[in-house]
């Protein structure tokens, strides 16, 4: 990937997550202009949810991993309004499938580290 270095490349993540660490990792190898924002942290805002979703063209449910058993006791089957379900992005970070690149225009939820090659 060439990424061009006046662009940051921007890697949202949980900091416990093994393939979130390693893709924050990977980043940092392909580029000296990352911003790492951890995901759950008090100013990861909705305005950034919504920035993020708008990129990766999702929903915030979407992004839930629906086989977690928490997600499955305690999620699973309630409706929430748009706002709502950020709300549960917001609240609950542990239940997002992993990390999510932003570079330039385009976004991507990734499931292996190398994933951030195919933008």
């Amino acid at each position: 990937m060439n990424l061009d270095k006046r662009n940051i490349l921007e890697v949202y993540y949980h900091p416990e997550g093994r393939v979130d660490k390693q893709t924050l990792a990977y980043a940092k190898s392909l580029s000296n202009k990352v911003q790492a924002t951890t995901y759950g942290t008090d100013n990861f805002t909705t305005t950034i949810w919504k920035y993020i979703l708008k990129k990766l063209n999702k929903t915030p449910k979407e992004l839930l991993n629906k086989a977690d058993p928490f997600y499955q006791q305690n999620i699973r089957g309630k409706e929430f309004d748009s706002e709502g379900w950020l709300h549960v992005l917001m609240k609950y970070p542990f239940l997002i499938r992993g990390p999510i690149v932003v570079w330039k225009n385009k976004a991507r939820l990734v499931e292996t580290p190398t994933d951030i090659m195919k933008m």
